[in-house]
């Protein structure tokens, strides 16, 4: 089986609309009115500055936080996978935990201490082999750099082989190397027909590898083509807009 063919498989991403979500916690205001559509298989970017509410429309759209308004997926047939990989990962580095026991604690049901099953061993080792980290199974979560450890999170949200994938700033700790392995992924899963919504900083990024952008400031500020999205104007209006005050009369 080739690296390529379990993406193959993986098609028929989902549409996703966001109809006038709101969130608020405690008297701040976090999202107001949030409208927009993600197409079924495209890659879409979302950005905007910190504290803008990006991290918190990828938690209403997990189920992890409650909101008002619609969010619904369209999936073409069965709901399928959703995959998440988050902006970092945050443990102890003084444990012994090597890669692979972080990805069977991630991937497979049984007991991580059991070791990799062999039902997933085969996948792990290839998604593994895919971003470039097959030759540090063995090495300590703790002793790897920063954008190793950001490889081991995309391998994992590779399994099992998802259609939908959810990206919380994924380039931010990678090397040069790994970024061009990120890039590679990308095409992979545009080519697949997997649906991707990705957020991050890097607009140069952004411009070259998304179908669509929003950028988000608590509300939406524009939501556009990359050529049509990131134009100084817009990009000026996106980074120094305070749509409404952080509290609630």
């Amino acid at each position: 089986m080739t690296a390529a063919e379990p993406l193959a498989l993986a098609r028929s991403g989902p549409a996703i609309d966001f109809a006038q979500v709101g969130l608020v916690l405690g008297r701040t205001l976090i999202l107001d009115d949030v409208s927009f559509r993600v197409a079924s298989g495209s890659v879409h970017a979302l950005v905007g500055p910190n504290g803008g509410g990006k991290s918190s429309l990828i938690k209403t759209l997990l189920g992890q936080m409650p909101h008002r308004g619609q969010l619904s997926l369209q999936w073409p047939g069965d709901p399928g996978v959703i995959g998440y990989v988050p902006q970092a990962l945050e443990f102890d580095r003084g444990l012994p935990m090597t890669v692979d026991d972080f990805m069977a604690a991630m991937c497979q049901r049984r007991p991580a201490f059991l070791g990799l099953s062999r039902h997933y061993a085969g996948a792990i080792g290839e998604a593994l082999e895919r971003v470039g980290m097959q030759d540090k199974r063995k090495r300590r979560m703790g002793a790897l750099s920063g954008g190793e450890r950001q490889r081991v999170l995309l391998a994992q949200g590779l399994i099992p082989a998802p259609q939908l994938l959810i990206l919380d700033e994924p380039m931010s700790a990678l090397d040069e190397a790994g970024i061009q392995v990120f890039e590679r992924l990308l095409l992979d899963w545009q080519q697949a027909g997997i649906t991707v919504m990705w957020i991050e900083h890097d607009l140069e990024a952004v411009k070259r590898l998304a179908d669509r952008v929003t950028g988000l400031n608590r509300r939406v500020l524009f939501d556009a083509t990359p050529a049509e999205a990131l134009t100084p104007d817009r990009l000026l209006t996106l980074f120094s807009t305070h749509p409404r005050a952080g509290g609630l009369a």
